[in-house]
């Protein structure tokens, strides 16, 4: 009989492969023109970023990626690698991991390649490596997967992994990252999560009668929003909040990283931090849930941009809890939930 091997293939979202602009030009030209990214007809969205987006910021992101370069390179890709080699030992030889980026490289499809054809596997289970759906990414991960394998004769067994916005052991982690603080010191807490279009949400909603129609419609996840961006952010802070046992008076969910003009998902967390202040809140800690690395919107966008904002405008520290990283823990949550959705 056959032993039959699963591949695991993490993806994260990506970054250049180096941080110059032709190399960061590129990588924002592939991340902006995904119509899961930017949802507006092919023409429109074209004309917008290979004339203006990826042109024009391609210069400054250049900047911001070079203060965040180490001697190693990018530090998603760094974490990643070093993640999947973690999760590979941990596994055994039953399991083949990889690790792929939604845009530039290593790409999905030279890893599926590289799972299906050289290693061989019968299964096959995707693992995005953001802890909350959103259709720009989870989304955008299975749609390239199922693009890729549908052009092929064979398809092996799959599993897609939708979210896990509550899963205990990663929740854990982010906790025990907290707790190198002294909690205590601080005023107010913030979760920070990446913003998306309020019009992505809304297409999550097909009924059209839930989403955005009330106050606190994120606030609970239930059956009407389970897979709503929005609301699996306030579960995982929620989660996390509940863990450290931080009140609900205590902390807020805020939205970084919004582009143009449309409203995106609000509170924003640059506005939150000055309205912080005018209440007197002068310590503030951070956390950035919706991403498992550090990376450009942890580090720089947080830890040094809107750090030396608050300090300036009369803060007396915001403080960023780190990301998962790397962290054993971290490893062996995702190694629980690959082993439960094994065929």
């Amino acid at each position: 009989m056959l032993a039959e091997k699963t591949g695991v293939l993490l993806v994260n979202l990506g970054t250049p492969d180096d941080p110059g602009r032709k190399a960061v030009y590129r990588y924002l030209k592939q991340f902006l023109l995904d119509r899961r990214v930017i949802d507006i007809p092919w023409l429109f969205r074209q004309l917008l970023v290979r004339g203006i987006i990826a042109p024009f910021r391609s210069g400054s992101s250049s900047e911001l990626y070079k203060r965040l370069w180490t001697d190693k390179g990018s530090p998603i890709k760094i974490y990643g690698f070093s993640v999947a080699e973690k999760l590979q030992n941990m596994l055994g030889e039953e399991y083949k991991v990889n690790l792929a980026m939604r845009y530039q490289q290593p790409s999905i499809e030279a890893t599926l390649k590289k799972l299906l054809f050289d290693d061989k596997v019968s299964n096959l289970i995707v693992f995005p490596m953001f802890p909350q759906y959103a259709s720009a990414t989870t989304g955008s991960v299975h749609d390239e997967v199922m693009r890729i394998l549908r052009q092929w004769e064979v398809i092996p067994n799959l599993q897609l992994i939708n979210s896990y916005p509550d899963d205990s052991a990663m929740v854990n982690v982010y906790s025990k990252n907290a707790r190198k603080y002294p909690l205590e010191d601080y005023d107010h807490f913030i979760f920070s999560f990446h913003g998306v279009p309020q019009r992505h949400v809304k297409k999550a909603d097909p009924s059209s009668q839930h989403c955005l129609k009330a106050k606190d419609c994120c606030k609970v996840l239930n059956e009407n929003n389970r897979f709503c961006y929005s609301a699996q952010c306030y579960r995982t802070a929620a989660a996390i909040a509940q863990s450290l046992q931080i009140t609900n008076n205590k902390y807020d969910v805020t939205f970084q990283s919004r582009l143009g003009r449309d409203p995106w998902l609000q509170p924003y967390t640059d506005q939150t931090l000055t309205e912080l202040l005018a209440r007197g809140k002068k310590k503030i800690l951070v956390f950035s849930p919706a991403f498992v690395a550090d990376c450009l919107e942890t580090t720089i966008e947080i830890g040094f941009e809107y750090k030396e904002q608050f300090l300036h405008a009369g803060g007396e520290k915001l403080d960023l809890v780190e990301s998962l990283n790397d962290d054993e823990d971290w490893v062996s949550a995702i190694a629980e939930m690959v082993k439960k959705r094994r065929i």
